[in-house]
């Protein structure tokens, strides 16, 4: 949906990348780690042509382009702590996928930052952190559901 993989494959956020980070904070829940890598790349596929999670997402990139990445010495860069737009966009594509409780899985990853988010920007950080949250919480709902 909107070339969404394709721009953030760009900035080097391909789907692989998604899974390792995804699969960093993985909490087993009767799943083994080689499916529930394979259940998670399947939700990322879905989620990511979700014209919702697709339109977020392209606005975060929007917004690391224009706020961050276009300004010399952007007061954005260092994600300063006045800064909660990227964070309520990260909530939002969470929430998107799997409702509130994303939003918890969604601190975890934010707070971690593990794999390919620990080296992104602040908008694209919490936007990607958002959508592994979300899928990853869907991931492990679905498990309890059975």
């Amino acid at each position: 949906m909107f070339e969404i993989e394709e721009r953030l494959a760009k900035r080097g956020i391909t789907r692989k990348a998604l899974v390792e980070a995804g699969m960093m904070l993985y909490v087993p829940h009767g799943l083994g780690p080689e499916a529930a890598a394979e259940r998670l790349d399947g939700l990322l596929d879905r989620h990511l042509r979700d014209p919702n999670v697709a339109a977020l997402l392209i606005g975060a990139v929007l917004l690391e382009e224009e706020l961050v990445e276009r300004r010399k010495e952007s007061e954005l860069e260092s994600d300063p702590v006045f800064l909660v737009a990227d964070e309520i966009i990260g909530m939002a594509i969470a929430e998107v996928i799997a409702g509130t409780y994303a939003r918890f899985e969604f601190t975890r990853y934010d707070r971690e930052k593990p794999g390919i988010l620990g080296s992104l920007g602040p908008f694209l950080d919490d936007a990607v952190a958002g959508l592994i949250a979300g899928c990853t919480s869907r991931l492990y709902s679905e498990q309890v559901e059975g």
